[in-house]
């Protein structure tokens, strides 16, 4: 008998830990190879984790709902024949290589020069050029209680917090991978709800505390506003109806709309690339890559939002593909964790349930969400060379909501039409 270790695995290179959320396997049952034992959940994807061999489970390291480091040991499977534990040597140095790194940057951060410019706080030359020299960082300056005027830090405040500061203990550095920035939450108190005899109480499951947890923080942080603009899409409809046939017997793929309005949304961040950005403090970050997120309705009613990358470089088919592709493994449960990482803008398709429009949340850290609304047949005025006259025409609504700390309406509403206009351009005689 040779006892084997299952750990959990790399899920991505933003990934660093996951909840497990359930047990497949318990103690003493039969394992095959590649058959999944437990499901696991990360900040946006529940997957599975299969065995790496076969065998009988003996022991559970983790419980339901505890947290699990990537690499970290979950469950021993205990199989025939040889040894097939992981090499010790290699995981040693692995660890070590990490503590280091940790070190490494700990050593930076400590040494590294204050920035008074972040602090909301004065202080005197004198007292700044004094903490530079004795290594006081920006945050145990603003905790320090001054006795001067309006409560501000003096030299006799400053030198009294050095002397006493070898007798406290070490001052601690949190450092954790680096993740998209999540804006802190001012404590409100809850409204009292009142409960009566014939009302259920249902608990929110994982993913849906997560998604409140985001359009809570989404809203606190970015100032939205929204524009709206009508597409006429009657081409677009004609040609998706004259070639759909074709293109699934060609490509063993079914052409839906989504794809067509994301190539159109592609070329438009292309060309305004100020909507294709994030924000950090201060800062703005121009994004190089151009990474569609694509909102997904789930069938327990949750939503997802995987992401197509360099979206701008796909052709239609290669669109459709990945629309197809995402669509599919979101509803089945298959997305890994990478399929929802690095988003630089995101699409969501509200028509799909039948709304005209809608005002979307952003997807933060992003500045901007397009939203698809349903396509209807409406009587329209039609210009022509002969005079104008009202005609049946397909025509949508898209609703674009953009952060106005970093998006003024020239931008958000030049964008919007730009997608309009290249919708409304379609050649229905275009090729797939």
């Amino acid at each position: 008998m040779a006892r084997f270790e299952l750990k959990l695995p790399k899920m991505g290179e933003s990934v660093a830990e996951a909840t497990i959320t359930n047990w497949l396997k318990e103690v003493g049952d039969k394992i095959e190879m590649d058959e999944a034992v437990l499901e696991i959940a990360t900040d946006k994807v529940d997957s599975e984790v299969p065995s790496e061999v076969s065998g009988t489970l003996i022991e559970k390291l983790f419980g339901k709902d505890d947290l699990v480091q990537v690499g970290q040991t979950i469950a021993i499977i205990e199989t025939e024949g040889g040894t097939v534990d992981a090499p010790k040597v290699e995981v040693v140095a692995q660890e070590v290589a990490e503590v280091q790194k940790t070190v490494d940057v700990a050593k930076e951060m400590v040494t590294a020069p204050a920035d008074f410019s972040k602090s909301d706080k004065f202080f005197s030359p004198l007292v700044k050029n004094i903490a530079k020299e004795e290594g006081v960082s920006v945050t145990e300056l603003e905790n320090i209680s001054g006795s001067g005027k309006d409560g501000r830090v003096t030299k006799e405040d400053l030198l009294n917090y050095i002397k006493n500061r070898g007798s406290q203990s070490a001052v601690q550095v949190s450092i954790a991978p680096q993740q998209s920035i999540t804006p802190v939450q001012k404590s409100t108190q809850a409204v009292p709800v009142s409960v009566n005899g014939g009302d259920e109480i249902i608990e929110m499951d994982r993913m849906r505390k997560l998604i409140s947890g985001y359009m809570v923080a989404s809203v606190q942080t970015s100032a939205h506003v929204q524009s709206f603009i009508e597409v006429d899409v009657t081409n677009i409809v004609k040609w998706r109806d004259k070639v759909k046939v074709a293109f699934e017997k060609r490509e063993g793929e079914k052409l839906t709309f989504t794809p067509i309005m994301m190539e159109a949304v592609a070329k438009a961040l292309k060309d305004f690339p100020g909507m294709n950005i994030s924000v950090d403090g201060d800062y703005i970050i121009k994004k190089k890559n151009i990474n569609l997120g694509m909102a997904a309705a789930l069938p327990n009613g949750n939503l997802i939002v995987p992401v197509i990358k360099n979206a701008d470089q796909l052709n239609l088919v290669g669109m459709a593909k990945a629309v197809n592709d995402l669509g599919n493994r979101a509803k089945t449960g298959k997305l890994k964790p990478d399929d929802t990482q690095g988003g630089t803008y995101t699409v969501t398709n509200v028509g799909t349930f039948g709304s005209v429009f809608g005002t979307p949340i952003i997807n933060q850290p992003q500045v901007g969400i397009l939203a698809l609304g349903a396509i209807r047949k409406v009587p329209a005025v039609i210009e022509t060379p002969e005079g104008d006259f009202i005609g049946i025409r397909q025509k949508m609504f898209l609703s674009h909501s953009y952060d106005h700390r970093v998006v003024d309406g020239a931008l958000g509403g030049s964008f919007v039409k730009r997608v309009a206009d290249y919708l409304e351009a379609f050649d229905v005689n275009r090729d797939f």
